[in-house]
């Protein structure tokens, strides 16, 4: 690593910002194993919430700030005390603190949204970052909406707030609508325009509707943004923000270039972009940058002569690099209990003796129906039998029937509080019937949003991994399943999506 090369920050909003978008929801458990993967990957800044919100989200970040020592852990408050109150009591365990308070800067958001003069916006941004400075030295002041601001009132309001007392100021391409010439142009205008800008970090956030949040926060790193914000797998409103692994990785391949660094430790990359697809529902893309499946595979046989002549002829990255791994045959049915733990270990899970306990009879089982277990396979075991809630309800057993052209039969068997259960459906297809069946038991209803199956590894035993969303009234739920069954493993995400409702409920 060079150390003459100037360092940029990495600012994430997974938490907050990726919360955002439509079904991401997570619970504080859920929350809380991010925060960790995060500080894990070497997050400088980690955004846990915004506190004002409602009381889970204020507990929720309360609980992060509590229980992470090396990144900064941030609150978002707008410009008025009673957010600014929440975000300084939300964060006060912290080791380290922020309050990131915003306000829109823009013509449009000030005449139709706040519906106030240029004059009253720069008081009120002004008197709230002096009451937040009052109660934590690390203040980030971002003019929503930066990207459509007149120039010159951004200019000044950027003096005002520095003066103020802002460590930090985020230039938000709020709604995605710049482009990587304008956007780079205006970070050079804002170091050349405001005085005191030297006393100040400039921070980027860019949302990617028309799919340059990426290319946007780079160019402003290049023309001196020293803090990128961004989320894991680019998850946010609409249509996301910056992906972290993206900046991440163009800033790490291409430092001949930007003349900077991050410290992130790039091998944990694929382990969080995981943990955060499989708690938001949201699937990553084969082909997506860094993290998708396809990122490190060649198939076209002039690639493939390349690579087994010399990597870099179509490699840019090593796959390790990121944390993907090798996949090769790492255990089987005759595997003992110390090989299996030694190898979670070497993915770096570490378990508890009760999570290892289930673990490890959840990989004999699968071990039993599958001749080459994969390191995917740990990992997915592991994420299915090591669960943030308590299961109420486990399946015990599962038939099923069906012909073409008729009702699909299926026969549950169920277990909850060492008392079995059994029940019977018909549907439109074993999973509709299975679902029936275990609904006739549990007399908890839901109505399947959502839907999908994805291999976790290859081959036809592959284990497969579904992913539900479901809808009990009010609540929705996200959850998994796996199993070499697919049917198996439908009913298992269903188990699943009815046990955290019930922990919800009693929680």
């Amino acid at each position: 690593m060079n150390n003459n090369k100037d360092k940029v920050l990495i600012f994430d909003t997974t938490l907050r910002d990726g919360e955002q978008a439509p079904g991401a929801s997570m619970n504080a458990k859920e929350k809380l194993e991010i925060a960790f993967a995060l500080e894990r990957l070497g997050v400088d800044i980690i955004e846990a919430g915004f506190p004002v919100i409602s009381q889970g989200d204020f507990d929720s970040v309360y609980t992060v700030a509590k229980n992470i020592k090396k990144s900064v852990v941030c609150g978002l408050a707008r410009s008025i005390k009673k957010d600014i109150d929440a975000a300084a009591d939300a964060v006060k365990p912290a080791k380290k603190k922020r309050i990131h308070v915003f306000l829109a800067t823009s013509k449009i958001h000030m005449q139709h949204k706040l519906r106030k003069s240029q004059d009253e916006i720069l008081k009120m941004a002004v008197d709230a970052v002096k009451y937040a400075r009052g109660k934590v030295d690390n203040i980030e002041f971002s003019p929503e909406d930066a990207s459509r601001s007149e120039r010159s009132f951004l200019f000044r309001i950027i003096e005002e707030v520095i003066k103020a007392g802002a460590t930090t100021v985020n230039i938000p391409d709020t709604v995605g609508y710049s482009i990587p010439q304008e956007y780079s142009q205006l970070i050079l205008d804002i170091k050349n325009n405001v005085p005191n800008i030297n006393k100040a970090i400039i921070s980027v956030h860019c949302h990617d509707d028309l799919g340059l949040a990426v290319a946007n926060s780079l160019s402003a790193v290049k023309n001196g943004a020293r803090q990128v914000e961004c989320t894991i797998n680019g998850i946010g409103e609409r249509a996301g923000n910056a992906s972290m692994e993206e900046i991440v990785m163009a800033i790490n391949t291409r430092s001949d270039f930007y003349n900077c660094m991050t410290t992130i430790n790039t091998k944990e990359i694929c382990r969080i972009s995981r943990l955060v697809s499989k708690y938001t529902g949201f699937v990553v893309p084969p082909n997506k940058a860094i993290v998708g499946s396809n990122a490190f595979r060649h198939e076209s046989g002039i690639h493939q002569d390349g690579i087994l002549k010399e990597r870099t002829t179509y490699e840019i990255m090593k796959p390790e690099d990121v944390g993907f791994k090798e996949t090769g045959l790492v255990l089987g049915k005759h595997s003992g209990r110390h090989a299996f733990k030694d190898r979670l270990k070497i993915l770096g899970i570490e378990l508890k003796t009760e999570e290892l306990d289930k673990a490890f009879d959840r990989f004999k089982a699968v071990a039993d129906k599958k001749k080459h277990v994969f390191d995917e396979d740990l990992v997915a075991i592991v994420e299915d039998e090591v669960k943030v809630f308590k299961n109420v309800w486990s399946l015990t057993a599962l038939q099923s029937s069906s012909a073409t052209g008729e009702k699909s039969e299926v026969h549950v068997k169920l277990k909850s509080k060492n008392k079995g259960f059994e029940g019977k459906a018909s549907g439109d297809g074993p999973v509709d019937a299975c679902y029936k069946a275990i609904d006739s038991i549990v007399k908890t209803k839901g109505e399947l949003l959502d839907y999908s199956i994805q291999s976790v590894t290859r081959g036809k035993d592959a284990l497969g991994e579904v992913s539900v969303k479901v809808a009990f009234k009010e609540k929705t739920i996200i959850a998994h399943g796996t199993s070499t069954d697919i049917l198996e493993a439908s009913a298992k995400a269903y188990l699943n999506a009815i046990n955290k409702l019930m922990a919800q409920a009693e929680k």
